[in-house]
């Protein structure tokens, strides 16, 4: 009982609610003013989301002659209740928005994640701690991302609610056995996770990133004395206190063991002398009263005199008898065991008062250890949703010299409720719970929600300029209004909560002091409010407590009431926000809305996509559009009656004359650019006619002139023959001895330039064949695809090596091409496709390069290489005179080169397989066959084609036949079995 004088009880609980500080006003003469504070604190969540609340209020006292004295300590107790009127709307409005908007069902997503009781418990209800402001959530935010970056999971195994029992031990001053064992299990679990964090930030290069984690328990005392002397004193395992816990438990357990052995010896013999005596069937010993007894039958009581019974059984033939012997024995168990609970009481009692003792100590561990296991819950679920890290963008102010930049930047954001259909589940475990929340909080008046979760999920861009204040979205009915303001104000609350959002790229978006929402119906007939009176009781509230921070969402501004008076009060209401408000979204039927942004460039438009040809809404977002509502179009993809939507649209005709004399102009005027278009195009198309026509008439007359000039050139040369055949005789001998001498000479040169021409000639062949060759190569492995530009690239090379072996006088043009420009429209020759002309689809750019039709191919080509049709006639008959000069060589080359093209192109005839052309060598023996292939070949026509038909088999009478054809002196080439011919091989005769 020694242990007793160190334990204290404290009787009085935590208390954690501050008084009023109210002082008393000083002499009246002395005009002094005194503040008095009244300090309000809630629990952890409500300092999360409010912070703490300061009303002050100023208590002005002057002399009696003081006219205002008494107004105004009067008008400050006004204010401080307007004040805490303010503070309860936002509060009310504050618990309204995160209802409207599923936060709790966000919450309770994240709570599958949390590893301890105490946290799942905060997300279920939906009490996510949220940054007070814009430095607290980017602390969150980090505290995440480190999250995300742990190499192992963080082990939070042991971890009870330890705060709680806290507040137990304070209130009633007593703790039990497995109570204290609980919160010594925090107490190490705590120290065990803080020294796993140094372990794995130990482990990586860059420590810091982890430094946010680690951060959180810091500072914090682990309580390792404590917990060391809990371990000491009690088996947690067993739930008993240890010897060792006193001196005094042990020397009280080390008697009382002791006296149970005398006391069970006693017992055992006097049993044993019962049953020898014939006093009981079998020896028992037993407890009856808290004390030792042995059985003994009712009809042989007296072989225990002066026992004491202590009981019988329940058929009254069995008695529990206490031996003379054994009184004394007894009595001290019964007091050693009395003083073992009083003992074990005492040290339950010290561990107890020092456990409330440290009381402050153990709540702030706990919050630190409920913080760090939010953060990981936060982490997995930004893992899961393959969540991004967020920005907080700076206010309007920032942005006023860059109109281009954005306020709101968010890419592909899908809602989080929307999206966890299609997320693959982690575990069952997490597959349940996320369903049970999800069935228990889900929100019956979301109708876009369950039609969205029913298709394939579309994200979203929000992009919102830094001039723009606030946002119109009009568009269909069930076309994503109400989702898309949803989603954007889901994302403000989990930026603010340290939650990454389930978005692309890098999203940004302010830092909101408030979200504040009017969304669904709040009609109540306990209330009795309607409709209207719901939402216009909502925007007054809003509209009291909205700062020049807050992010307001309203849904269907204006409805329930007169069209006319709904567009006069939502306009005036959205008038007075964008003066107060950081940013307002609001979502309409009203066009006449859509008008506010003609007059003021601080509202925008956006509008819902919906398709015509489906009559289905695509659930993008158009911005800087306006949408209609399309209410007939729904109905009638849903099968509404045809009948009935007759008649609405008649009535919709008369309805709404306006907007169908708006779209009949709509359509007018697009007629009348279209009309103006066709003119245009006319007018260029005569204009090209004339231009065409002139062109005739110059050449014509250029001809003509030409001709002329011909003929008096073809008289001049007679005369001057008849002139020289006169001479020549005179002058023969000379003249023969001279041609024969030129005669040698020009042999010589034909001799030389044959050679050269011969030489010209095997290299463009040469090329040819590479370029056929590799076309057949290609041939068999190209796909139906593939073939055409194959086809092409092989007519290209083929054009290109004939070009340049073409002999070709450019010196002529050259002078008049650098001043020719090509317009649209022109036709033209291109060098290097010989003299295919090609028309001109794009003029000219920068850097002198043009774009050219020739058939079904556009190419682009250099301005060089574009000649003129109109300069090259002109170069023809204007050309003569040089052209004569070297008239002879230039025809004896291309003469050559026509031979030359002749020989390569058509000295064999088409490679069509007929009857004539064929020799079928199947199943005949391989001499036979050499013999009928020598004879096909020998008695085949000059530049014709054989089809030998060998099949495919063995392989060996193939092998043997292109032996034949490639030794044979008439055979110029073959061409092996391809795709197209199989089992045939192609030979070409000289």
């Amino acid at each position: 009982m020694d242990a007793l004088c160190y334990y204290r009880p404290i009787k009085n609980p935590l208390i954690r609610l501050f008084l009023p500080q109210i002082k008393l006003p000083r002499p009246l003469r002395c005009r002094v003013t005194e503040t008095g504070c009244f300090m309000i604190l809630g629990s952890a969540h409500d300092r999360s989301r409010l912070g703490s609340l300061e009303a002050k209020s100023s208590v002005s006292v002057s002399s009696p002659g003081e006219k205002y004295g008494h107004s105004g300590l009067e008008n400050d107790f006004r204010q401080s209740g307007e004040e805490a009127e303010r503070i309860r709307a936002a509060e009310e409005l504050r618990e309204e928005t995160e209802e409207a908007l599923d936060w709790r069902s966000v919450c309770s997503q994240v709570s599958a994640f949390a590893s301890t009781a105490t946290g799942r418990e905060v997300c279920r209800n939906g009490e996510l701690p949220v940054g007070r402001d814009r430095r607290e959530s980017e602390k969150l935010l980090n505290q995440t991302a480190a999250a995300v970056l742990l190499s192992e999971p963080l082990d939070f195994s042991g971890v009870d609610v330890a705060s709680d029992i806290v507040r137990k031990a304070v209130a009633k001053g007593f703790l039990t056995v497995r109570e204290l064992c609980a919160v010594g299990r925090s107490l190490t679990s705590a120290r065990r996770i803080f020294e796993q964090l140094l372990i794995i930030s130990s482990m990586e290069e860059s420590s810091d990133r982890y430094f946010p984690l680690v951060d959180i328990l810091q500072n914090c005392d682990f309580l390792t004395e404590l917990a060391n002397k809990m371990s000491f004193c009690i088996d947690c395992n067993l739930f008993v206190i240890l010897d060792r816990a006193s001196m005094r438990l042990e020397t009280v357990r080390l008697e009382r063991r002791e006296n149970i052995e005398k006391l069970e010896a006693l017992l055992k013999e006097e049993s044993n002398k019962v049953f020898k005596a014939g006093g009981v069937d079998d020896p028992l010993i037993t407890k009856r009263r808290t004390r030792m007894c042995i059985a003994v039958k009712a009809s042989h009581k007296s072989l225990l005199p002066e026992g004491i019974v202590l009981g019988m059984s329940s058929s009254g033939l069995t008695y529990f008898m206490e031996p003379k012997n054994a009184i004394q024995l007894n009595n001290m168990e019964v007091r050693l065991c009395n003083a073992e609970k009083a003992e074990e009481i005492a040290v339950m009692g010290i561990l107890t008062s020092e456990i409330a003792g440290s009381k402050e100590k153990i709540f702030h561990l706990m919050e630190k250890i409920l913080e760090l296991d939010l953060a990981c819950a936060r982490g997995a679920y930004a893992q899961w949703f393959d969540a991004v890290f967020p920005t907080f963008s700076v206010d309007h102010e920032w942005h006023i010299s860059n109109e281009k930049a954005l306020l709101v930047d968010i890419e592909g954001i899908r809602h989080p409720l929307l999206l966890e259909p299609f997320l693959c589940d982690l575990s069952s475990n997490i597959n349940l719970e996320l369903r049970r929340t999800r069935m228990c909080n889900i929100d019956d008046e979301a109708s876009e929600t369950k039609n969205l979760a029913k298709l394939e999920l579309v994200p979203i861009d929000i992009k919102i300029g830094t001039s723009t204040k606030v946002i119109v979205i009009s568009g269909p009915n069930t076309g994503g209004k109400t989702v898309t303001m949803k989603t954007l104000g889901l994302a403000s609350l989990m930026s603010k909560a340290g939650m990454f959002l389930p978005a692309k790229n890098k999203p940004r978006l302010p830092w909101f002091d408030q979200v504040l929402a009017d969304i669904g119906d709040h009609q109540s007939l306990e209330r009795s409010l309607s409709t209207f009176s719901g939402h216009i009781s909502r925007l007054s509230k809003i509209l009291q407590v909205t700062t020049g921070q807050s992010l307001i969402l309203i849904d269907e501004i204006g409805n329930g009431t007169d069209p006319s008076e709904g567009v006069a009060i939502s306009s005036s209401i959205l008038q007075h926000l964008v003066e107060c408000a950081n940013l307002v979204v609001v979502t309409t039927h009203y066009a006449d809305l859509s008008l506010l942004k003609a007059t003021d460039s601080r509202f925008e438009n956006a509008a819902m996509e919906f398709c015509i040809k489906t009559l289905q809404p695509t659930y993008r977002i158009l911005w800087g559009s306006t949408g209609n509502s399309n209410a007939l179009s729904i109905a009638k993809s849903i099968g509404f009656d045809q009948h009935v939507l007759y008649r609405a649209q008649e009535w919709a005709k008369k309805l709404a004359p306006n907007k169908q004399m708006e779209r009949q102009d709509l359509l007018y005027k697009s007629l009348v650019e279209e009309r103006g278009v066709l003119e245009c195009k006319a007018r260029e198309a005569a204009s090209l006619l004339s231009e065409v026509k002139e062109l005739y008439l110059e050449v014509v007359s250029s001809y003509n002139v030409n001709i002329n000039n011909l003929i008096h050139h073809i008289a001049a040369v007679s005369v001057l023959v008849a002139f020289c055949t006169v001479s020549a005789k005179s002058f023969y001998p000379l003249i023969e001895a001279e041609a024969q001498d030129l005669s040698r000479r020009e042999a010589t040169l034909k001799a030389s330039e044959s050679r050269n021409l011969q030489q010209e000639l095997k290299s463009a062949r040469s090329q040819m064949e590479t370029v056929i060759k590799n076309f057949e190569e290609q041939l068999p492995s190209a796909g139906p695809d593939q073939f055409n530009l194959i086809l092409r690239r092989s007519e290209s090379l083929i054009a290109s090596i004939a070009a340049t072996h073409q002999p070709t006088n450019n010196t002529l043009r050259e002078g008049n091409d650098s001043l020719y420009v090509p317009k649209i429209g022109d036709r033209v020759y291109v060098k290097g496709l010989g003299d295919k002309v090609a028309t001109v689809i794009e003029a000219p750019r920068e850097d002198g390069v043009a774009m050219l039709q020739y058939g079904k191919i556009k190419v682009r080509v250099k301005k060089g290489d574009i000649r003129s049709i109109q300069l090259r006639m002109k170069d023809s008959i204007y050309g003569t005179s040089l052209q004569s000069r070297q008239l002879e060589k230039r025809q004896q080359y291309k003469k050559l080169f026509t031979e030359m093209k002749k020989d390569a192109e058509v000295s064999f005839g088409p490679a069509v397989r007929t009857s004539k052309n064929t020799v079928d060598l199947r199943g005949m023996r391989v001499e036979d066959a050499s013999c009928n292939l020598e004879m096909a070949i020998s008695a085949g026509k000059s530049y014709s084609v054989l089809f030998i038909i060998h099949g495919i088999g063995s392989g060996a009478l193939k092998e043997h036949a292109i032996n034949i054809l490639r030794n044979h002196p008439r055979v110029v080439k073959y061409e092996e079995e391809s795709p197209m011919n199989h089992g045939c091989t192609v030979a070409y005769i000289k």
